[in-house]
Order: C-alpha cells, then structure tokens, then sequence
C-alpha cells in the first residue's frame, strides 16, 4: 500500500482519539498567530491615529503649505499684468502645483484656496470706524477663491466683479465676517476708502456680512485675519493701539490690486489631506516638505507659479513633535511585544513538551517496529500541521478584523 495511503488514516484516526488536545493545540495557536498579527497592526494604527491628531489639533496656520509669487513686473502691460491675476489664471496654476505635490503629501480640495492678498495692510480714511487710540484701522484684502461654498450669508449678498476689473479701477465689492462686522461696525452697504493707490484710494463696497462654515478650519484659519479682527499695537512706548481686518473681495477683482503700494502678491494655499496619511509615512512627509521649501520640490512648483515662487510651511514642526511623542513611547511599546512574544514561546514549548512526554512510550513503539526517524517526524508534522495551520490563519484573519485601520500586511 503506497505510504500516503497509510498515513492520511493514520493522522485523522490520531486527531480522533485525541480530540481535547487537538481543540486545546489549535485554539492555543489560534491565541498566538493572534497576538503576533494584532500587536504590530495595533501600533502602526495607533502610530497613523496619533499623526492624524496632531495635523488635526495644530492650528492651520502651521499645517497649510502655501506657495507664493509677487504680483507681475511692472515693465509688462497692464492688460498682461491683469490676467495674470485673473481667476482663470491663478485655477491653471493651482492644478498645476496640487499635482506636483510629493507623496505621500496630497491636498484637502475642500480647504485649499488660491487668489490676491495684499502683502501689506490698508490704511482707512473713513472717520466712522473705530479707532481705539486715534489710530484709523488697517485692511487686508483678500480676493480669494470658494467663498460661496465656505460661508453663509448672513446679511446682503457675496461680492462680484460685475464689470471687468482693470488695473485702474478704483471701486469694488467685498464682504466681511460677522465678527469684523460687530468689531468694526460694519453691515452691508456699509463703504471703505482705503490709501495706498497712486491716483486716489480704493473704494470696497460691503456688500454682504458672512457666517464662516467651519472657521477654525483652513479656509478661514490660514490666515486668522479674514475671518477675526484683532487689534495690533504700534512700537511706540507706551504702544497705541489699532484695528487690524480682513475683506474679503470677489475673485475677479484682483486686478484692482495691481494698482497699489500693499505690496500684493498671488498665493495658492494647499491643506494637507491628513486622511490619507499613515504613521510609516512620517519621514517621507517630512523629505517631500523639505524638497518642497528648498529643493527638487520648490524648481518643480517655480515651474508652475513662476521663478520667484516660494513655498512655506510649518508642517515639517508639527511631525516633529509628533515624532517625539511617538518615540518616546517606542522604548515602552517594544518592552510589552517582546514580554508577549517571550510568553508565547514558553507556552508554546512547554506545550510541546508535555505532548512529547505524554507519546513518549508511542513513539519507542513506532521505533521498535522498525518505524524511521523520518517517517515518524513526518506523521508527527502533518499531525501538528491539520489542526495548526487552520488556526493560525483564523488568528490571522481575526486580528485583520480587529484592527483594520492598518495596512494589509504592515511592515
């Protein structure tokens, strides 16, 4: 009779009359494979949930990447200059830098935002708005882009550039948020007359009172001013003190900036996609931003958004801490694997040991009745292998249920 004929009864009439400690066996490396999968999947997902946090808890102002370019040279027409601007053209570069970010680096569409700020607050004439210490308030302007679908209008309308803005014109609509409104005493309808432009001041016409959407997120939050006034203090001692606010205008009226001394520039701010992160990518993040700042990176983005464009960000601060945290806690992680490890093993001896005692006079038998070393290792491999291998790919499989916020097959 060939051998596997004799074997494959023999292994089945064994695990037959052996039933407790074949169920015994299997759930205890059931329990094994287990602990071995989940603990490695367990860190690496606490790893990827603590990198999300900190992205989360850390203030916009610190995560944003935000790639800027000074406002086109003046020896270029004012029509070229104006187009540069346009909505349509800072879009095409938006597109254009988003896909040349570096894994695993990738953009939050819904918070990201490109446009025209000017570099350096407004002066207001108007006698009307508050002036703590006899000081008028300054304004950033922001024509940036989304505002429709990031803000609630509370009171009038959003603002819109009706006619073509030129690098001339000297009247247009912006709008407010509502606590600049309560700060500053502002309502829709409500006109600013800001210094600054060589042939007479810029006129904003408010004409809407926004309720931010989410304003601790990046939208508003990039830059806290657009979204809260604040009152800024002078170096004179003792300090006086002035208002400090943002209006926002509609996209298309950035050209209208051209034609001042707040020193505008064009930005295109990208919110880091915290939700695609994992925590084994945090030296890649750190790498793809430090190219970005000054590296391969910043030539690709120059590229798209010019060759004076920089990047910035305190992106690479916040990882940072995060990495500290995070080994800081390692040394006390890898004490508690190698205690389950070292336990499992024991376990899994001593269990094999027991067995080998117990079949102790079986096996002389299977030796005395001319039985080689061999054949018998191989009954007793196959006869360990039928009820282990089922189990360990259930632990296996368990632990995947479990934890499944890790990857596959985590390193």
């Amino acid at each position: 009779m060939p051998p596997n004929a004799q074997g494959a009864p023999w292994v089945r009439t064994r695990l037959r009359t052996a039933p407790v400690s074949t169920v015994a066996f299997g759930l205890l490396v059931l329990v094994t494979a287990f602990l071995a999968a989940v603990l490695p999947r367990a860190v690496e997902a606490y790893e990827t949930d603590g990198l999300r946090e900190a992205l989360a808890t850390a203030s916009p102002e610190s995560t944003v990447l935000e790639l800027k370019a000074p406002q086109p040279g003046l020896e270029q027409p004012e029509t070229a200059r104006a187009d540069t601007v346009r909505p349509e053209s800072l879009a095409a570069v938006d597109g254009r830098a988003r896909a040349l970010l570096p894994a695993p680096l990738g953009a939050d569409r819904a918070e990201s935002a490109y446009g025209v700020r000017t570099g350096k607050s407004l002066e207001a004439l108007d006698t009307s708005l508050p002036r703590p210490d006899g000081l008028p308030p300054r304004f950033t302007l922001l024509a940036q882009s989304g505002a429709a679908g990031h803000a609630t209008v509370r009171e009038g309308r959003l603002p819109t550039a009706r006619t073509p803005v030129t690098v001339g014109t000297r009247v247009v609509e912006g709008a407010v948020t509502t606590e600049t409104a309560r700060a500053l005493r502002l309502r829709a309808g409500s006109t600013l007359t800001l210094a600054g432009f060589l042939d007479g001041p810029l006129t904003v016409r408010i004409t809407g009172v926004l309720e931010p959407r989410h304003p601790q997120r990046s939208y508003w939050s990039a830059e806290p001013v657009l979204r809260t006034p604040g009152l800024a203090a002078t170096s004179n001692r003792p300090p006086r003190y002035y208002w400090e606010a943002g209006v926002l205008l509609a996209p298309g009226a950035a050209p209208a900036l051209l034609g001042g001394q707040g020193e505008p520039e064009r930005y295109w701010r990208f919110a880091p996609a915290a939700g695609r992160l994992t925590g084994a990518d945090t030296s890649a993040l750190v790498d793809a931003v430090a190219s970005l700042e000054d590296g391969p990176g910043l030539v690709r983005m120059r590229g798209a958004a010019g060759p004076t464009a920089q990047l910035s960000t305190d992106l690479e601060q916040v990882v940072g801490s995060y990495t500290q945290t995070r080994d800081a806690i390692t040394p006390v992680v890898a004490v508690a694997a190698f205690g389950i490890a070292a336990i499992a093993v024991v376990v899994l001896v001593m269990s094999a040991g027991v067995a080998a005692t117990r079949r102790d006079a079986e096996l002389a038998l299977l030796r005395a009745r001319g039985g080689s070393l061999g054949g018998i290792a191989g009954r007793l491999l196959t006869e360990t292998a039928v009820p282990a291998v089922p189990a360990a790919a259930c632990g296996l499989l368990l632990a995947v249920l479990v934890v499944d916020e890790a990857r596959p097959l985590p390193a």
